[in-house]
């Protein structure tokens, strides 16, 4: 008899040992502890103990800090975000019980958590908590100590209950962006929209442009969309229009599509009946590291279409506003969509998911887009294509991509006949998983150039 217990979330804290630097006042270096039942005692000692890995790590001069400590039961993961300021994660790690007759024995599996993808959820959390809440520096410096605890407590306590550990892999590593590309008269139908938005409002400073969770314009940094994509697709899209998402697109000659489908997920909803603007979140986006600039983020939504809308933040936002916004937006968003959904219509391919099919995924660093077929959606709910022994070798091979430098390629072939193949050149990785039994490396090579061809053409490749 056996059982499995999977990865699980120990303890998150946040401190800085400068707050807490005399004897008897270690507690004020904790900012954020989670969960709160652990006492004091307890959280003064895990704290100590991080401090304290920390600073022995640190004599040794090493290139950079230390970012994990491996024990057989646990794994702790460490980010410094910004100067004196670490987060701490620690992590059960998952094992399997087996008994027989009567006497049960323990085998961690240390291999199934990956320092890298685990790194990569520590690090968004806290870009996350940037995004509404800006630096942990900019908060003490405007106010004081006490209100970044108390804005660390609101966000984390409802952010960690969203994280799913078990079905992380290499696109939190990633953290990508996909793009919808249309043919050249259907986005200049989009661009000529956005444009005469953002030239009619002046208090819209830039636009992103989403449909079915797929960017098609995007006027912010690529580092600011990054995080606010995962937001997006990760808790404000599901949380309000999963039945819609569902739905699939509408084409142009469907009889609901004249019909007026849009309204504001932040702001008001109901916009007849509003006495209020609602909840509307308030975002910083990093153009100036040193200063981050403030926006009010408005979302619209229509048919399949989701549009933020990132406007000054020193505008103060009324009911009236935001009706004339969508007097102005929805008669003209229509059409457009109607025109996004005739084309995505016709460019639809039913997914293949057999084992012989190839699968692949393929991230580009300079604009961090990401297209998968490994993945069935982009929420991690488990839904892949393939072998989840597969997902953690493409991980690894990541891990050491820097080794290859600029370019370079890696070939595995697992137990069970599968191949797993890494390609990175020009900033750009692309990994892939066949399914060829007795086959061998120049096999292996050729069908990985015509998937290549075929998938990502126009895209260029070092020939090794």
């Amino acid at each position: 008899m056996t059982s499995r217990k999977y990865i699980e979330l120990k303890n998150f804290f946040i401190f800085n040992s400068e707050y807490g630097s005399k004897e008897g006042e270690e507690l004020n270096k904790i900012l954020y502890y989670f969960p709160s039942s652990d006492g004091t005692e307890i959280q003064i000692k895990n704290v100590g103990l991080v401090e304290g890995i920390v600073q022995f790590t640190d004599t040794f001069k090493p290139s950079k800090q230390v970012s994990s400590l491996h024990t057989d039961k646990l794994r702790q993961l460490y980010f410094q975000p910004e100067t004196n300021f670490w987060i701490v994660m620690t992590l059960y790690v998952p094992l399997i019980t087996k008994i027989k007759e009567n006497v049960s024995s323990n085998e961690y599996l240390g291999d199934d958590l990956q320092d890298n993808v685990y790194e990569s959820i520590l690090s968004q959390a806290y870009h996350m908590y940037r995004l509404f809440w800006g630096s942990f520096c900019h908060t003490i410096d405007t106010y004081e100590i006490d209100v970044l605890k108390s804005r660390l407590d609101i966000f984390f306590s409802a952010y960690l209950k969203t994280l799913k550990l078990e079905n992380a892999d290499i696109l939190n590593v990633f953290a990508g962006v996909q793009y919808l590309p249309l043919d050249k008269q259907t986005f200049l139908k989009v661009q000529c929209f956005v444009n005469k938005l953002e030239s009619t409002w002046e208090c819209i400073e830039q636009i992103t442009f989403l449909y079915n969770e797929h960017v098609i314009w995007n006027g912010i940094e690529p580092n600011d969309m990054q995080i606010i994509y995962q937001y997006l697709i990760g808790t404000l899209l599901p949380a309000n229009i999963e039945t819609e998402l569902q739905g699939g697109s509408m084409p142009r000659n469907s009889p609901f599509a004249a019909l007026k489908h849009g309204r504001f997920i932040t702001g008001p909803s109901d916009l007849k009946h509003a006495k209020s603007v609602g909840t509307v979140p308030k975002i910083y986006l990093t153009k100036n590291e040193m200063l981050p600039k403030e926006y009010h983020l408005v979302v619209y939504r229509s048919l399949s279409a989701t549009m933020c809308l990132f406007i000054n933040g020193n505008m103060e936002l009324n009911v009236d506003f935001f009706k004339k916004l969508d007097e102005f937006i929805s008669p003209k968003l229509t059409p457009v969509v109607s025109e996004i959904a005739e084309y995505c219509t016709k460019q639809v391919i039913s997914p293949n998911v057999t084992e012989t099919i190839p699968k692949y995924i393929y991230f580009n660093k300079m604009n961090l887009a990401y297209k998968s077929t490994v993945h069935l959606d982009n929420k991690q709910t488990g839904h892949i294509s393939c072998s989840k022994d597969c997902l953690k070798i493409m991980a690894d091979m990541k891990h050491y991509n820097s080794v290859l430098g600029s370019s370079g390629e890696r070939i595995v072939k697992t137990r069970n006949d599968f191949w797993v193949v890494s390609k990175n050149s020009n900033l750009r990785e692309f990994f892939i998983v066949l399914l060829q039994k007795n086959a061998n490396l120049i096999e292996i090579s050729d069908e990985v150039k015509k998937i290549c061809d075929s998938e990502l053409k126009g895209i260029f490749f070092h020939q090794f």
